[in-house]
């Protein structure tokens, strides 16, 4: 049996979260600047002005920090066009990773208006902050202890040679991601240059002992099928692919077709813009190759993954880990919502899954049954038993009375209320 997408609920997410941007001051532009000396510089602005023009290319609808903070940007950038310091000789992992977001801001904002600020910033933070490193990814630190695990937004890590680093472990290769879409438009050859080197160094890297962040490994995946859909050079899909093959089936990817935050960190929380990037990257690889695989596991991301995401006031958080390895075996709220990150996120990913509607079916038999990881499903769709409150907002017409238990597909949190989320807790493993 095939379960389309339903166009009602996708519609009903994009609402809510463009009303979370729209209407509170975190996102005004009182707010959506960040403090000097904050080590993201370009990380909430970027992911910002990504969340606005995905809004605008879904609805029409402009909010109107868009265009204030182009307006405000002169006054905020340093001698150089970027923000944050310069100048010193140290390599920040945070500012470099923030300005990735940056510039696939200002990129969908070229794209979209044509306007020449934005173009202007594109090509002078590719100058000023990026260009002048080539060789230094080269030798991005990997003889070093892995830092401890940081808080969810990332903490500066220590030095290590030039290189300021950051608990996000390899978040500087999040760059990969706004060079790739700046050489999309600039089409510059020293560019291409160092996304070479960065991508030849990361898809060599051993992201598992290297504990690496698994947003920022797919985040470069879903670059490479960028470069891959610029140059036809088949080297960039084929590493692609092999982050691709690494998360899926080397630990990355959950049971309940989320993340691990790291490699080898079952104890932690999925991110929602990991498992955003997750179904991009899929659906590229399927697209790119019809391979069958890419597209089902990308389905099961939007129908399973998807599911506790999004929350009741449009924004979107953390959840556990739901592994053979983790201390969890039901799904719950881990933070309650991550406004600084996943819930811009998560604009450009509805309107990714919006644009690709059509190819996110599921797939069932009409059978619930038990896998031999201890989880109950129906095709393509996980069984859950659930408790706390959130039962009652559960599909009772797909449920199933299973070996004892009663169960639903994942209840979706974006339709259960705060209190009442918080304290349920849906079993996905049964031992």
């Amino acid at each position: 049996m095939r379960i389309d997408l339903c166009k009602n609920e996708l519609n009903e997410r994009i609402e809510l979260n463009y009303h979370r941007l729209a209407d509170d001051a975190y996102y005004q532009i009182g707010d959506v600047f960040s403090p000097a000396g904050y080590g993201w510089m370009g990380d909430k602005e970027g992911r910002a002005l990504l969340a606005f023009v995905s809004h605008y290319k879904m609805s029409g609808r402009s909010i109107d920090c868009m265009e204030q903070m182009l307006e405000k940007m002169p006054s905020m950038v340093n001698e150089q066009n970027f923000l944050g310091k310069c100048g010193d000789g140290v390599i920040r992992e945070e500012q470099l990773s923030g300005h990735s977001w940056l510039l696939r801001g200002l990129c969908e904002h070229y794209e979209q208006f044509g306007d020449a600020y934005s173009l202007e910033l594109i090509r002078d933070i590719t100058a000023n902050l990026y260009l002048p490193l080539r060789g230094e990814f080269a030798v991005y630190p990997v003889d070093r202890e892995i830092a401890e695990i940081g808080g969810v937004s990332g903490s500066e890590a220590g030095t290590c040679g030039k290189w300021l680093l950051s608990t996000d472990t390899c978040a500087a290769f999040m760059s990969i991601d706004g060079l790739s879409h700046a050489y999309k438009i600039l089409r510059d050859p020293a560019l291409k240059e160092l996304l070479d080197e960065m991508i030849a160094f990361y898809s060599a890297l051993d992201k598992c002992a290297m504990k690496a962040q698994t947003h920022c490994t797919l985040t470069a995946g879903r670059a490479m099928m960028r470069m891959y859909g610029v140059t036809g050079e088949v080297w960039y899909r084929t590493c692609a692919e092999d982050i691709w093959d690494l998360y899926v089936h080397g630990g990355g990817m959950t049971y309940t077709y989320q993340n691990l935050n790291w490699w080898g960190r079952p104890d932690t929380w999925t991110e929602p813009c990991a498992v955003i990037d997750s179904l991009m990257l899929s659906l590229e690889l399927y697209k790119a190759t019809c391979k069958p695989e890419y597209r089902t596991i990308a389905a099961r991301i939007w129908h399973n993954g998807f599911a506790t995401l999004q929350r009741a006031n449009g924004g979107a958080g953390t959840d556990t880990v739901i592994t053979a390895e983790s201390p969890w075996n039901d799904l719950a709220s881990d933070m309650y919502e991550a406004p600084f990150c996943c819930t811009m996120r998560l604009a450009e990913g509805l309107w990714y899954i919006r644009e690709n509607s059509d190819l996110l079916w599921a797939e069932t038999s009409g059978t619930v049954t038990k896998q031999a990881n201890g989880v109950y499903a129906d095709g393509d769709l996980l069984y859950t038993e659930v408790t706390g409150g959130a039962e009652a907002y559960a599909d009772t017409e797909a449920a199933a009375d299973v070996d004892g238990h009663r169960l639903t597909p994942i209840v979706k949190y974006y339709r259960v209320p705060k209190d009442v989320m918080e304290k349920s807790r849906q079993k996905i493993i049964f031992n």
